[in-house]
């Protein structure tokens, strides 16, 4: 595992960089700005925040995306375990959070 890249850098800030980076791959600079912006006024959670409470994270995109909220959730999952040099196991009944809280416990160990 990837305990260099982990020393160096919370899984917080990292998780934050591969949403940002993620959601500008698909909606563009300002189609992100739009979503966090709406994250802020309907779900009262600041970009910053993403990585402490991934579940209002994906409740909001939830409300703002619909049926396209799961599509974007894997893609940042995806693009999380491959910069932390892991496979992304999908379990049913998983949500984003679930997966978050796993690998918070899977990198302290």
């Amino acid at each position: 595992m990837t305990k260099r890249l982990y020393a160096t850098e919370t899984l917080d800030n990292l998780l934050l960089k591969v949403v940002d980076k993620t959601m500008k791959q698909v909606f563009t600079e300002t189609g992100t700005k739009v979503i966090y912006d709406f994250l802020k006024n309907n779900s009262r959670l600041k970009r910053e925040e993403i990585a402490k409470k991934p579940k209002i994270f994906s409740t909001g995109i939830k409300k703002l995306l619909g049926s396209g909220a799961p599509v974007i959730e894997k893609m940042i999952l995806k693009n999380l375990y491959s910069k932390l040099e892991l496979k992304l196991e999908e379990k049913d009944g998983y949500e984003f959070s679930d997966h978050i809280k796993e690998l918070r416990k899977r990198l302290k160990g």
